[in-house]
């Protein structure tokens, strides 16, 4: 019990500490200078050839390892991109961040941190174990036993009506129509059984009251949305813009619920590495197994980068240097004392 009572209070500090960064002066670059940072980074890095590809599903397999893009969007709506802006890879666990968002927009933040949890679990993020040691509870929306809890509570009267109102949000905040691949979803429903197991033991723990194979299904739906750097950059950096997509103005999420999302992602988007990254940065950010990474900064920037060999916990060897180097050279810590 004093652990939880414990992990409860950090995370209420962090969302403290996350929200009087929103409050706080935001000290723009010069549009020179932020794309000079992207394209420093990018040549930095388009060389690098440590880690490597995904192999558990055939999809993320055939992703090209040389692929590399870096995009960074302002909270006044401004894009920079470097490398590749176009090419696309499915979202992954990218993916529950915006569910999640959903979600807290339905229900309230509450709702899942009644039913699911918000600590990070100590555990890989596919783990069984997890769930059993703590009957479902204790978990977060980041893993895989809390986003396909997380994907049930989802509102819709029809499985086809659930799909359609994620799929509004996902493109609200892109600021454009997504899709999902089909291709993807083939393949990640051919070798979900994993999942498949833990959708029915959260329903055994009473953490998920729907049908589990169809939250299960929704999740891998959403997980295979189609995505470019861009994209990922203007999610992100509607996030940092307090919920309003900074390129159409829509307000995608209230902004109260902001900081709750930013600190699931700051404690336990990292996979193993969220306490490291975060130590690093600063920055609240959520990793996928197709390589892709979003970051942001409070107020100030949403970044991402897509580049597919990974590193022992799963995240991007080339996105997570240059999103650290970039953010570094912009000042986008919100720890850090703000440059005067």
């Amino acid at each position: 019990m004093v652990r939880r009572i414990r992990r409860r209070r950090a995370v209420v500090l962090l969302v403290a500490l996350l929200a009087s960064s929103i409050a706080g002066p935001v000290h723009a670059q010069a549009p020179e200078e932020i794309q000079a940072a992207l394209d420093a980074a990018y040549e930095k890095y388009r060389g690098l050839t440590e880690g490597k590809k995904a192999d558990h599903n055939p999809s993320v397999a055939k992703a090209d390892p040389n692929l590399f893009g870096i995009a960074l969007v302002t909270v006044d709506g401004a894009i920079y991109t470097a490398g590749d802006a176009a090419s696309e890879v499915s979202m992954a666990s990218i993916s529950k961040v915006f569910t999640m968002a959903h979600v807290f927009q339905e229900s309230g933040p509450e709702a899942v941190r009644n039913s699911i949890g918000v600590d990070a679990t100590g555990e890989a993020y596919n783990s069984i174990v997890a769930i059993e040691r703590n009957g479902g509870e204790e978990m977060n929306p980041m893993v895989n036993a809390g986003a396909i809890a997380t994907t049930a509570m989802v509102k819709g009267e029809t499985k086809e009506e659930i799909w359609d109102n994620l799929l509004r949000t996902f493109s609200d905040f892109a600021g454009r129509q997504l899709s999902m691949n089909e291709e993807v979803y083939r393949a990640d429903s051919s070798t979900n059984r994993r999942n498949q197991a833990i959708a029915a033991l959260m329903q055994v723990y009473g953490r998920i009251r729907k049908d589990p194979m169809q939250a299960c299904d929704l999740y891998t739906r959403h997980c295979a949305i189609s995505v470019n750097v861009r994209d990922l950059a203007v999610m992100a950096g509607t996030l940092a813009n307090f919920g309003q997509n900074p390129i159409t103005g829509i307000q995608v999420l209230d902004a109260e619920h902001v900081p709750e999302v930013l600190a699931v992602m700051a404690t336990a988007g990292m996979y193993d590495d969220a306490g490291q990254w975060l130590f690093d940065t600063g920055l609240p950010a959520k990793s996928g197994v197709s390589g892709g990474i979003i970051a942001l900064s409070p107020g100030k920037f949403g970044i991402a980068a897509i580049s597919p060999p990974l590193d022992g916990a799963g995240n991007s060897v080339r996105g997570q240097k240059a999103i650290a180097e970039i953010s570094d050279a912009l000042g986008g810590n919100p720890y850090a004392r703000p440059a005067r």
